[in-house]
């Protein structure tokens, strides 16, 4: 009898990058079905569109021009009459135009902080694509 060596070979080590795509996998599958358990609005209804409808600035806003004027309800105002009829409000919104001077509406921001309006807020458009 003849004994033979038995000669160890070395095994490939498995890709450690298998165990994580398995993972991404389990992920994905788990995502689609739990966004497909949401329960569905009627068929039967059909939802309001407001494409139709015709938008306008908050009236008690107060809105600076692309040529540096003021407008409060609707009527051209000073600087210093918008700050005197807005001093005791908690709360001004200033919507500027996207063409009004950069330097006016600091200073008409800085001039309503100055004259005791309690908060300022800038109205903008959400961005249009």
């Amino acid at each position: 009898m003849t004994r033979r060596a038995i000669s160890l070979v070395p095994r490939a080590r498995p890709e450690p990058n298998i165990a994580l795509i398995n993972i991404v996998f389990l992920m994905l599958v788990f995502f689609l079905i739990a966004g497909s358990l949401a329960p569905r609005p009627d068929p039967e209804v059909t939802l309001v569109s407001l494409s139709d409808i015709a938008t306008a600035p908050p009236s008690d806003a107060l809105v600076l021009l692309a040529d540096g004027t003021l407008r409060l309800d609707g009527q051209a105002v000073s600087l210093p009459d918008a700050v005197a009829q807005l001093a005791d409000d908690a709360q001004v919104r200033l919507l500027p135009d996207r063409a009004a001077p950069a330097a006016q509406l600091v200073q008409t921001a800085q001039a309503l902080r100055m004259g005791g309006v309690g908060k300022l807020v800038l109205v903008t458009q959400e961005g249009v694509k």
